[in-house]
């Protein structure tokens, strides 16, 4: 019996930019600096360096890019939020019993940006019982140390929690953890249809 649902962020309730991603990932996997980027990346995601020292960083890798160039195509992979899925989880919240957390691998930058142009962020936000950010609790998806963290904090029962992302990776470590899981698949699947898709938990 399922009684606490975790979601992923992006991709299940905000839309990520797909072009973005892949301009991305051309773009930088071209650079010399690839694997410090990525070490950068990760650093900045699990909050163990600030957006000024990740940005001066960017400035070295890309020493033509202003700190304004680079948030701004740091933070073009975020996309709209489509409002029937606010509507979907404040339903959830008000006419049902499940326990709602929100694990989400982000950074300042990023939760700044949806801070601003997403209206209705606090009332989303609002919506969970926890609310996880990776760079706020220093750990970060797939690794299977945030996952045990949000177990142990709540006291959770895996074989009764729900997983929600849309990445495999992620998928992956929560199933070796014996959570039950919806590998979302964003062009096909909403997460509003959560209890037509994944009926069978209920």
């Amino acid at each position: 019996m399922i009684s606490t649902i975790i979601f992923d962020f992006g991709n299940v309730f905000i839309n990520l930019n797909d072009a973005y991603t892949l301009d991305y990932i051309k773009h930088f996997e071209s650079s010399e600096h690839f694997e410090d980027i990525i070490k950068t990346n990760l650093s900045y995601e699990k909050g163990l360096i600030s957006t000024n020292e990740f940005l001066d960083n960017y400035v070295r890798y890309f020493p033509n890019k202003s700190k304004e160039d680079i948030k701004n195509k740091w933070n073009s992979i975020l996309d709209d939020f489509p409002k029937h899925r606010l509507d979907f989880l404040i339903d959830l919240k008000e006419n049902t019993n499940y326990n709602l957390i929100l694990l989400s691998n982000t950074n300042e930058l990023h939760i700044n940006w949806v801070k601003k142009n997403i209206s209705f962020y606090n009332e989303f936000k609002n919506c969970f019982n926890a609310f996880y950010l990776s760079h706020k609790i220093h750990r970060r998806k797939p690794d299977k140390n945030i996952f045990n963290f949000v177990l142990n904090t709540n006291q959770l029962k895996p074989e009764e929690c729900l997983f929600i992302d849309d990445n495999k990776d992620n998928i992956k470590t929560a199933k070796y953890l014996n959570i039950n899981t919806w590998h979302l698949k964003p062009k096909k699947e909403d997460v509003s249809n959560l209890f037509n898709i994944k009926s069978s938990l209920f």
